[in-house]
């Protein structure tokens, strides 16, 4: 360790946190960032560990470093959020922590006093909303494929014979699956306190997990394990709170499920800020409006937590007062139910869409295709960043995924699966 500390070493972390699933455009904030949360020696490792998910004795190989100290920084790290330690049948993996969901949401999820929260608030503050770089680097292309998704909230569906709600689109069947889950505090919630933008009031610890992610969390010490009755109340306490239900965009082996308010949440206010929809991928379903029952009342405008609804008048011949009545703005609706939950009238519902949504089905589905949006699929498939050979066969890769009508073809309904098919079976051989 410690041979290429002396060049700009955080220049090379920037660059390969960059070639994750989620883009990270170089910046002053970028810089002040990362040196704040990375040791010299913590970014030597970060760039020359692979991107792939790897055992202790492979990342060992590459990096040269022995075993037994390579252990320890692994696991000082995992407790810091700056690498994931998967459980895979008999041993951990390492992989390295994108910004989101990763280092932002580990960092602001920490509590045991050793870091400046309201420092750490700013610093994310300034990278993710100081411009719109970020925003544009990950969604600026009308990218479809996000880390997170809607879910509806049950009930509020229109009950009509030909639309059926499967079970990876209903919170309670996704926690009926699991038989561990864990609560940790909202990094969003925890950011925008300490910037004096939180606006729900709500408590902080609201950030609800289940499976190998509640192993994940609980292990490093980011969340408390709590039983399934009180992963009902919070789910309960989010309904009645009129909070928009969002998870890991996956439809198998759902991680997270987050209870997101628009005072706080960056993913929503990424979309009102940006307004790129796929900041947060929508739900299979749209908000509906039946006009003749609205009353204009304006509860379903206040409780949509990206502002897509809009109280419109209009003045009706012979009468003094004109009609009031909802919009939806169906560009970025979320199809969350947050609405149909407030509408006192039972005038606004939710419909089946007509578009396609992609909901992948499980984590890896969803980094190919994340990362192929992103042009960084090449990464992952040639991931050792120590051989020659392998760079150039990523730079040679890249430009070929980065031609538009390949995008497309291998994004498309036709050659997607049979894609994703020949990726999984060569990973796991």
């Amino acid at each position: 360790m410690g041979h290429i500390i002396g060049k700009d070493i955080y220049r090379q972390l920037g660059d390969k946190v960059d070639g994750t699933t989620v883009r990270m455009p170089w910046s002053d904030s970028m810089r002040e960032m990362l040196t704040a949360l990375y040791s010299p020696a913590e970014a030597e490792l970060i760039v020359r560990m692979p991107y792939r998910p790897s055992s202790l004795e492979r990342i060992s190989k590459l990096t040269g470093i022995d075993e037994h100290t390579l252990r320890n920084m692994l696991e000082s790290m995992c407790h810091k959020g700056l690498v994931c330690d998967l459980w895979e049948q008999d041993r951990y993996l390492y992989m390295i922590s994108p910004f989101v969901i990763g280092f932002f949401e580990f960092t602001m999820m920490r509590t045991k006093g050793e870091l400046d929260s309201a420092k750490w608030a700013e610093l994310f503050h300034n990278y993710m909303f100081g411009d719109k770089s970020f925003l544009d680097a990950n969604f600026g292309n009308g990218e479809q494929v996000s880390v997170m998704r809607a879910l509806p909230h049950e009930g509020t569906i229109r009950n009509v014979d030909h639309v059926e709600v499967l079970d990876y689109e209903k919170a309670s069947a996704l926690i009926a699956q699991q038989d561990r889950f864990a609560v940790g505090l909202c990094s969003c919630r925890h950011e925008k306190m300490h910037l004096g933008e939180q606006k729900c009031g709500i408590d902080l610890e609201t950030c609800t997990s289940m499976g190998d992610a509640a192993d994940f969390l609980i292990r490093n010490n980011f969340a408390r394990e709590i039983c399934r009755s009180e992963m009902d109340d919070i789910m309960a306490r989010s309904r009645e709170l009129g909070f928009t239900l969002t998870s890991d965009n996956v439809r198998e082996n759902v991680g997270f499920l987050c209870h997101c308010c628009g005072c706080c949440c960056n993913l929503m206010n990424g979309i009102k800020y940006s307004g790129y929809p796929g900041v947060v991928v929508s739900s299979t379903f749209i908000a509906e409006i039946e006009l003749a029952d609205c009353n204009g009342c304006g509860k379903c405008a206040r409780a949509c937590p990206i502002e897509a609804i809009s109280i419109k008048k209009e003045n009706i011949p012979g009468s003094d007062k004109p009609r009031r009545y909802a919009e939806i703005n169906k560009e970025i609706c979320l199809g969350c139910g947050v609405c149909a939950l407030k509408c006192p009238t039972g005038a606004m519902q939710m419909d089946k869409r007509e578009q396609r949504v992609i909901h992948p089905e499980d984590s890896f589905e969803r980094v190919i295709l994340q990362s192929l949006e992103r042009g960084t699929l090449q990464n992952l498939i040639f991931d050792n960043p120590n051989s020659r050979s392998e760079d150039f066969m990523r730079s040679l890769l890249g430009g070929f995924l980065k031609l538009s009508p390949v995008k497309k073809g291998l994004m498309g309904d036709k050659l997607r699966s049979r894609f994703l098919g020949v990726l999984r079976k060569a990973t796991s051989s």
